[in-house]
C-alpha cells in the first residue's frame, strides 16, 4: 500500500471502495495505527456508498516519525492554563494533523470529503471541519470531546492507564494492553482472543511508543475548540458510548450542544471502542448525516 508525501511528511494510507463514490476520510485516535480499523467496519462503509480513505497519523505506523523530538507535557499544560500559546513547545498541533488529512484528500483526488474521527481522531476531524470547511462535506465526531477541561474527562483509573508507559516486550505489551482494555471496553465486544490477535498485529507492524508523548502534546497544546464548533455550518453527528470511561459521555454531549443543528447518538453498552454489534447503528448514523449534506 502507498506512502505519499502530504503536508511535508510521509503518510501511509489505504483506500477501499469505488473511487467515483463520495470520499469518507476516517481519522483514528491516540497512537492507533491504520490496522486498528476493523476491516469489516471499513468494508461496510464502502458497501454503503463511500470511497473510504484511512491512514496512519504522524508519529504512528509507517507515517513520518518525529524521532528524538522531546516534549515536556508539564510545560505545555502550564502554558495552556496560563492562556499562553503552547504551539512553540510542541513539534505539531491538531491543526497540523488536520492539515495532513486535507493534504491526503489532494492525493486521492477528492475536492471535498465526509470526515469521521474517533477519540483523538474526532478532535482532528473537528479541527478539519473548523479550519477547512470548504473541504468538509459532513462531520462525524465519535467518542471524542471539545478540548474544554470541564467535559469528557477520563476516570482516574482510565487516565492512569492511558498515561502509563507501555511494556516493551511483545507478550508483556499485549497483557498490559488487555488489562487497560478492560477499563474502557464496551459491554459488546469480540472478546480477549480477537483483541489479542489485533494487538499482536499492531506490535509486529510498528511498536513506537515514543510518538505517544508528542501526540498527547499536540492535544494539550491545541486547547479547546468551543468557538470553532459553535460556528460550524455543516451536517454533524456526534456518537458516544454511555459507558465510556476514557472520554466520558459529557465530551460527546458538549460537542453536540455546541454544533448548531447537530445530532447526538448515545449508545448503551458502548465504551471507548467500536464493537461489531453496534456497527450498524454507527454506520447508519454516518450515512444519514452524509445524506443531509446532499440534501
Amino acid at each position: 500500500m502507498p506512502i505519499t508525501k502530504a503536508n511535508g511528511i510521509d503518510l501511509f494510507y489505504e483506500t477501499v471502495g469505488d473511487v467515483n463514490d463520495p470520499t469518507l476520510l476516517l481519522v483514528h485516535g491516540f497512537t492507533a495505527q491504520i490496522v486498528s480499523w476493523e476491516e469489516g467496519f471499513v468494508r461496510a462503509l464502502a458497501d454503503r456508498g463511500f470511497h473510504v480513505v484511512t491512514y496512519d497519523n504522524r508519529d504512528v505506523g509507517h507515517s513520518t516519525h518525529f524521532d528524538g523530538v522531546h516534549v515536556n507535557l508539564r510545560s505545555v499544560a502550564a502554558a495552556v492554563r496560563a492562556g499562553e500559546d503552547a504551539g512553540a513547545l510542541v513539534p505539531y498541533t491538531l491543526s497540523d494533523m488536520g492539515a495532513d488529512g486535507v493534504a491526503l484528500l489532494d492525493v486521492v483526488g477528492a475536492e471535498r470529503a465526509h470526515v469521521a474521527g474517533v477519540s483523538m481522531g474526532g478532535m482532528i476531524a473537528q479541527t478539519i471541519a473548523i479550519e477547512h470547511p470548504d473541504r468538509t462535506r459532513s462531520l462525524a465526531s465519535i467518542m471524542s470531546t471539545t478540548g474544554e477541561l470541564a467535559y469528557g474527562r477520563a476516570t482516574d483509573e482510565a487516565n492512569a492507564a492511558i498515561l502509563s508507559a507501555p511494556a516493551a516486550e511483545r507478550e508483556a505489551y499485549i497483557a498490559q494492553s488487555l488489562e487497560h482494555w478492560k477499563i474502557w471496553a464496551s459491554r459488546y465486544h469480540g472478546g480477549a482472543e480477537a483483541l489479542t490477535e489485533r494487538l499482536g498485529r499492531q506490535y509486529d507492524r510498528m511498536f513506537y511508543p515514543e510518538g505517544a508523548t508528542r501526540q498527547l502534546g499536540a492535544i494539550i497544546a491545541s486547547g479547546e475548540r468551543s468557538k470553532g464548533l459553535s460556528a460550524l455550518e455543516m451536517p454533524t453527528v456526534v456518537i458516544h458510548g454511555r459507558q465510556d470511561t476514557l472520554i466520558q459521555p459529557s465530551g460527546g454531549e458538549r460537542t453536540a450542544e455546541l454544533v448548531p443543528g447537530s445530532r447526538l447518538l448515545m449508545l448503551d453498552g458502548m465504551g471507548h471502542d467500536l464493537p461489531a454489534p453496534l456497527w450498524p447503528a454507527i454506520i447508519d448514523a454516518i450515512v444519514a448525516n452524509a445524506e443531509r449534506s446532499a440534501a
